[in-house]
């Protein structure tokens, strides 16, 4: 991965503030405790398909994915158990200029879907057998919960973000706050024994801000990654690129990854950047979701380069910044079905192919328990 300007690491911004030093403290221990992916294992595991009953290789990226996910784990007999998929919610000040299709007071009743398991990705979730995890980051009006229905996690760190437009989207102390709380949200699933973790969003505008944040990140023109998002188009697409571009140049004398971040949004990808870096550190395969949700990977992969190593790419969103988030990141999409709905939809749908790729590893056949050498012609 090449490096940018703005892997470099920046404790202050002299627009965003002073640090949060515990919340820095707890992202530098978890950077520094993320380990590249155990080639043995995954090596391991690679030669294991090579040997099952069946022509070389037929299984395609099955096999590879197996083996990603050996590697990731650091052991020859990768799992899928129990995993779970982190959405996380915040509202984002520059939804206000009419960048979305719907107004910001959507952010609220979706997180009321997801209490009440009827948003999509609470369906595909039970479907899929997957734990879904829902974390308010700071949405404006938050969701009243009826007894019985999932739990809406506290993990405010403000009432939606400032418009970027304008000025910071937050302070710095508040970006890494938002992060220190996707990593604690980890290490809690890890420590309950999740093995697999997915990312999911909800927040109305948050594609203009993964647009910009992309576009700051990987130095990108903002046509390219800016797409439709809650489905606009015509001159409302074209106000979208403007403003976004408008977002790059207003902070363009943000330097370092921490400062972009602080300054563009939002508390969402922030959480979820450390949900990523948590799960890394731990071992555990972390599912990209859509174009948001890989916006937080790529925050992530700034801050701690072998992050990348845990992450698998659950599909491909139409949106056109995602394509470029996965080229930079060097990942792969599992599934390619046209989702841009986010929430954490395509890692939901990608779980039971991670499965059957680990299933298929344990439980097939190899030809060495037929009595023939594994190296017989499989053509």
């Amino acid at each position: 991965m090449n490096d940018h300007p703005t892997s470099r690491p920046h404790r202050e911004d002299h627009v965003t503030g002073p640090s949060d030093p515990e919340a820095l403290a707890v992202v530098e221990r978890t950077v520094a405790a993320v380990r590249p992916v155990d080639a043995e294992a995954a090596a391991a595991a690679a030669g294991a398909m090579d040997g099952k009953v069946k022509p070389l290789r037929s299984l395609g990226e099955l096999e590879r994915l197996a083996a990603r996910l050996a590697g990731i784990q650091g052991t020859a007999q990768p799992h899928v158990d129990r995993p779970a998929i982190v959405v996380c919610a915040a509202d984002h000040g520059i939804a206000r200029s009419g960048v979305s299709a719907y107004p910001q007071e959507v952010t609220g009743l979706m997180l009321q879907g997801f209490a009440a398991g009827t948003a999509a990705v609470g369906v595909l979730a039970r479907q899929a057998g997957v734990r879904l995890v829902v974390a308010d980051l700071g949405v404006v009006d938050p969701p009243t919960t009826a007894p019985g229905e999932n739990e809406v996690l506290d993990r405010r760190v403000r009432a939606g973000t400032a418009s970027s437009l304008d000025g910071p989207a937050m302070s710095l102390a508040e970006a890494q706050r938002a992060v220190a709380h996707g990593i604690a949200l980890a290490d809690d699933l890890v420590d309950d024994g999740v093995d697999l973790v997915g990312l999911g969003e909800m927040g109305i505008g948050n594609t203009t801000t993964a647009s910009a944040l992309t576009a700051a990140l990987l130095g990108r023109d903002p046509a390219r990654v800016t797409g439709p998002g809650t489905g606009v188009s015509g001159d409302v697409l074209a106000a979208k690129v403007r403003a976004v571009d408008a977002v790059l140049r207003r902070h363009e004398g943000a330097e370092g990854t921490w400062a972009v971040l602080a300054r563009m949004g939002g508390l969402e990808v922030a959480a979820l950047a450390g949900v990523a870096l948590g799960a890394a550190a731990r071992r555990v395969p972390v599912l990209l979701d859509g174009f948001i949700s890989t916006a937080g990977a790529v925050v992530a992969s700034r801050l701690a380069p072998r992050s990348v190593d845990a992450m698998v790419a659950a599909h491909l969103s139409p949106e056109p910044g995602h394509a470029v988030q996965l080229e930079e990141l060097g990942l792969e999409p599992v599934l390619r079905l046209g989702m841009r709905l986010g929430e954490g939809t395509g890692a939901a749908l990608a779980v039971p192919v991670l499965r059957s790729a680990v299933a298929l590893l344990r439980e097939m056949g190899s030809f060495a328990d037929l009595g023939l050498p594994q190296d017989r012609p499989t053509v």
